[in-house]
């Protein structure tokens, strides 16, 4: 981070930064627990979830918040504003993670008190542990603001992408051998897209990183054409 002659304008930053990253650490914990709850079909803790989701929500609108003061104030120019605008869309996938771990708290209570833990769950389960990790990942190189490191955590996200169609032809596999299981395994594909789409904001916030770090808008490029973005000299 470049040092500005107004000690009070890097102090800013560094809050704003700290507030992204108390947010994140809220949303991983919220995904943790739906998963959780899924597995364990522990009602409570998907209630405590509900009952946690404006938590994130109001990190989003008082990040966003400082972001506008500091535009307003500051009119900072390249570099900071470049962090200002990654945070402000950092903060707005952060949100949707939050979102989505809502609707697998939501689903958890349904399908526990329809039917109670099923096997297939363990695959769901696994899945979530994965773009759970995307998440932490992605958030440890936004705290470091390393480019490398958001490429390595974005070149991830296909896996997710096989996952999830792993375990919908294990869900369809389990409707056909068992056609009373269709309403039940239609209601657990809902969880399996919310994880899906996890995995895509984590890639999202990974280029948020390469914009801010390397000045580059890497959005709708694939990993190799990112991969050459972050190289010396590019």
């Amino acid at each position: 981070m470049n040092q500005h002659i107004s000690r009070q304008f890097d102090n800013e930053l560094d809050n704003i930064r700290s507030h992204v990253l108390a947010m994140g650490g809220l949303v991983e914990k919220q995904l943790g627990d739906a998963l959780k709850s899924l597995t364990d079909s522990d009602i409570e803790r998907a209630q405590s979830v509900i009952t946690n989701e404006p938590r994130v929500n109001t990190c989003e609108v008082s990040i966003d918040e400082e972001c506008t003061q500091i535009l307003a104030r500051r009119q900072p120019a390249a570099g900071d504003l470049r962090l200002i605008t990654a945070v402000i869309k950092t903060i707005t996938d952060l949100e949707r993670i939050g979102d989505e771990a809502e609707k697998v708290a939501k689903m958890a209570i349904y399908l526990t008190e329809k039917q109670g833990a099923k096997s297939y769950y363990v695959g769901i389960n696994a899945m979530g542990n994965f773009v759970r990790e995307m998440v932490r990942d992605a958030l440890d190189a936004f705290a470091r603001m390393d480019s490398t490191a958001a490429v390595k955590t974005a070149a991830r996200e296909p896996e997710s992408d096989e996952q999830y169609t792993a375990i919908l032809r294990q869900l369809i596999t389990y409707m056909m051998e068992d056609p009373r299981s269709i309403s039940s395994v239609i209601d657990a594909v809902w969880t399996v897209r919310s994880l899906e789409r996890i995995g895509d904001h984590a890639r999202n916030i990974c280029e948020y990183i390469v914009y801010f770090v390397e000045g580059k808008d890497v959005r709708h490029l694939t990993i190799e054409e990112m991969e050459e973005t972050i190289k010396p000299g590019q």
